[in-house]
């Protein structure tokens, strides 16, 4: 299940613009820092790839997948090469019935409660809130206090460690991590110093 993938540290690395060759040793220096689920956007240079080697060289207990996944036939391409995950910007329904056919957690993209009732009844398995700088806490607050209390409920866009607290106690349930987290110029050893503050500020949230 997804939510067995957020347990230990539910933080999803987006990883837009990663390259095939740097594909391998990013992935190492997340997972070493906890992290257990990645995604490489489908706007990235050789996606495809990437996400093949990832799934290829990471650990069973890490889900990789794609974002930025916009039709059913990308679904279908993440799928033949081992991605399990499909993350998307928006909630197109038939993207997330098939990548539910074929097994796939799926977390599409959602402005609205609308769209988010909507995602749900379709089989997403978490509502990703995009972008999380047009939803600040007291709007996550607000759309905790009607949506299902199984619901999980994802942050992306702009997040920071020092801005997950007020999202936290939203009831966020974790977060996507995009450029404060990893960029094609970083070096291995800065995305892996991001990493691990990233993970810092989670625990420390949870130990409050």
């Amino acid at each position: 299940m997804f939510r067995d993938y957020l347990t230990d540290l539910p933080l999803i690395a987006i990883l837009r613009g990663l390259r095939p060759e740097s594909a391998e040793a990013t992935g190492h220096a997340l997972v070493e820092a906890g992290f257990r689920i990645i995604e490489v956007p489908l706007n990235s240079p050789d996606p495809f790839r990437s996400i093949e080697i990832l799934a290829k060289a990471m650990p069973s207990e890490v889900l990789v997948g794609a974002g930025t996944v916009l039709d059913t036939e990308k679904v279908d391409g993440v799928r033949d090469v081992g991605g399990k995950l499909i993350v998307m910007p928006h909630a197109d329904l038939e993207v997330i019935r098939r990548a539910k056919q074929h097994g796939m957690a799926c977390t599409p993209g959602v402005a609205t409660p609308t769209e988010a009732f909507a995602a749900l009844k379709a089989g997403a398995d978490a509502i990703k809130i995009f972008p999380a700088e047009a939803a600040p806490p007291p709007v996550v607050k607000a759309w905790r206090a009607v949506l299902p209390k199984d619901a999980i409920v994802v942050p992306v866009g702009g997040i920071k460690p020092e801005t997950m607290k007020g999202y936290v106690e939203a009831g966020a349930d974790g977060f996507g991590l995009g450029s404060a987290l990893y960029t094609p110029a970083m070096s291995v050893e800065d995305i892996g110093r991001n990493a691990r503050a990233f993970a810092t500020a989670w625990r420390d949230l949870r130990r409050e």
